[in-house]
């Protein structure tokens, strides 16, 4: 089985209460590890770090390989601020110049399906090895769209969503996408030749559409009495989403774990539960999934 292959940042977001590993493909790789899916993750880190050996540590407690991140010594591993809001909201703080925005394009691209981010192609070594590498795999193509300051611009969305065949976004994100290109969904995904769209709607659940905009899944977001933080929840909804395409599971069935999933990411501090061990019955509940029905 041809492994999903994630592409982009990793770093250290930096809470008031301390440092946690994250970066949303980051995020997603781990959550791929752990849920039993194959998954090889290329990023870029410092050669020598405590943030970078905090990305390593992260890793290794989810059975994430490491081969695949690549080591610089001239610059220090991504790091971001958050500022919380104190209700579960945040902002995020994106600082300059990382060994990400230095990733180098790897040697090999075999894979089923292809995760890639807007991100971490706002320099232009890292966009240059992404879309090099993203147009060289055969298998589907993975938009992670995250229109961040600095990588929110007509020309950048309009660049990423050419490449891709599959975009995941959030309303807000789905709506400037609609005043910069086309005030209609079907046209939308028209012009950029996109099979699906997944959007993310926090608390209210999210929607799949296939072509020419017709709906294919929707659901009512999952409750979570204890909120902690949202970071990573749209990260969690589509890693489970991957692991259940690249499984060949049932396409319906893996939407509404993939819900659920990403309700219970926003219950615990960061982007994914501290111990690795939690994420066991999520990998039991996806791996019972039923097979997707190609008749």
């Amino acid at each position: 089985m041809a492994p999903v292959l994630v592409l982009g940042e990793a770093l250290v977001d930096e809470f008031h209460d301390g440092p946690v590993a994250g970066g949303a493909p980051f995020n997603v790789a781990r959550s791929l590890a752990a849920l039993g899916a194959p998954v090889r993750f290329v990023s870029r880190i410092g050669a020598d770090d405590v943030a970078g050996r905090l990305v390593l540590d992260s890793a290794a407690r989810f059975c994430l390989a490491v081969d695949g991140i690549q080591r610089d010594a001239a610059r220090a591993t991504g790091r971001v601020s958050v500022h919380e809001d104190g209700k579960g909201g945040h902002r995020f703080e994106i600082h300059a110049d990382a060994a990400w925005d230095h990733l180098e394009a790897p040697a090999a691209t075999q894979a089923g399906i292809v995760y890639f981010g807007s991100l971490a192609q706002r320099a232009p070594a890292s966009r240059a090895a992404i879309r090099a590498t993203v147009k060289r795999v055969p298998g589907s193509r993975f938009l992670d769209l995250n229109l961040r300051p600095g990588t929110d611009t007509p020309a950048l969305a309009a660049e990423v969503l050419m490449l891709a065949d599959w975009v995941k976004l959030n309303e807000d994100e789905l709506d400037r996408l609609l005043a910069w290109f086309e005030p209609g969904l079907p046209d939308l995904m028209a012009r950029f030749a996109l099979r699906r769209m997944l959007v993310t709607r926090g608390a209210a659940g999210y929607a799949l559409y296939g072509e020419r905009g017709s709906l294919l899944a929707s659901g009512d977001g999952v409750a979570q009495p204890a909120l902690v933080d949202t970071v990573g929840a749209g990260d969690g909804f589509t890693a489970m989403l991957l692991a259940g395409l690249s499984l060949g599971r049932d396409l319906a069935a893996t939407l509404a774990l993939a819900n659920r999933y990403a309700a219970m990411i926003c219950g615990v501090r960061g982007p994914l539960p501290a111990d690795p061990a939690l994420l066991a019955p999520w990998r039991e509940a996806l791996h019972a999934l039923p097979q997707e029905n190609r008749a």
